[in-house]
């Protein structure tokens, strides 16, 4: 080759390397898991970014879940203490607390390993529904750690043309390496198959082994050994959510007045729901000009 010729390929192998770099995976960063006890997974830099404060509730003021709420405080307080635990899957009505419950369960659970010298607490990491691919990475940053992790994914749910949740079924069951030991999944979602009914009767229809058209995925569910359900609460759980809420913050309101005005909250949404009852009383806070710290 000419000294011509290899000057011309110099700049073309240059551009191919410069591609080969921006295709590689991202080099994983190390990550001080001592810097907090939550995280969140940006996927596309392969990074857990500290989250200094969590929005959440304390345990005592989610009412009307006290079976799910003592169901899934078990669960994990058995897996932060290096005990045989299972995935959950939190399903059902909109606005029932089922991310609170989460992250209200991990915070009462490292109050309680906190007492206990040497105990190590436990991390909760969130990772989004559109990241569910990347679980493979995520995986391998875990495994190796000394500490235990409670994987979270808020409002999992999948599309017809979804195939992300394959990445998933390695986590929770498959795979040759299987869940490391340190992990835990937890899910919430409106659906208990985390698909449209809409979507399975229309794979039903449509396919040569209707049975089998939907199996693959919704076998995923099957997966999570612990299924918790939420529904729609009454009308005296809904007032106790208020009630609990407006003594907790010290909002100044008769009782009669309160009921009444949080019924009416509730009639012009056409919905009784935890998150309904906190929602007016973000409205009544703001009205009493007080300040609440959530």
């Amino acid at each position: 080759m000419t000294d011509k010729e290899k000057s011309e390929l110099a700049p073309l192998l240059q551009r191919l390397a410069d591609a080969l770099e921006r295709l590689a995976p991202a080099a994983l960063a190390e990550v001080d898991f001592e810097a907090a006890d939550a995280f969140a997974w940006v996927a596309d830099r392969a990074h857990l970014q500290p989250v200094a404060a969590v929005n959440r509730l304390p345990l005592k003021l989610l009412r009307g879940i006290d079976r799910m709420r003592d169901i899934l405080m078990d669960n994990t307080e058995r897996f932060a203490r290096g005990l045989p635990a299972n995935n959950a899957l939190l399903w059902g009505a909109r606005g029932m607390g089922k991310s609170s419950l989460v992250k209200a369960v991990h915070a009462e659970v490292n109050h309680e390993l906190a007492k206990e010298e040497g105990a190590k607490p436990l991390k909760l990491l969130e990772i989004h529904r559109e990241d569910i691919e990347s679980l493979p990475v995520l995986l391998g940053l875990l495994r190796p750690q000394p500490f235990r992790f409670l994987v979270f994914c808020d409002d999992l749910s999948f599309d017809k043309e979804d195939t992300s949740y394959k990445s998933l079924k390695a986590l929770l069951e498959g795979g040759i390496e299987g869940r490391p030991r340190n992990v835990i999944f937890y899910a919430t979602s409106n659906r208990r198959h985390m698909m449209p009914r809409d979507m399975m009767e229309n794979e039903r229809s449509t396919a040569i082994n209707p049975s089998e058209a939907v199996e693959e995925k919704v076998s995923l569910s099957d997966r999570f050994g612990l299924w918790i359900g939420f529904h729609r609460c009454s009308q005296d759980e809904y007032l106790a959510m208020v009630e609990a809420y407006a003594a907790h913050y010290s909002l100044d309101l008769d009782k009669p007045t309160l009921r009444a005005e949080a019924l009416e909250w509730a009639a012009t949404r056409g919905a009784r729901s935890g998150r309904v009852a906190w929602q007016y009383i973000q409205d009544l806070a703001g009205r009493l000009r007080t300040v609440i710290d959530a």
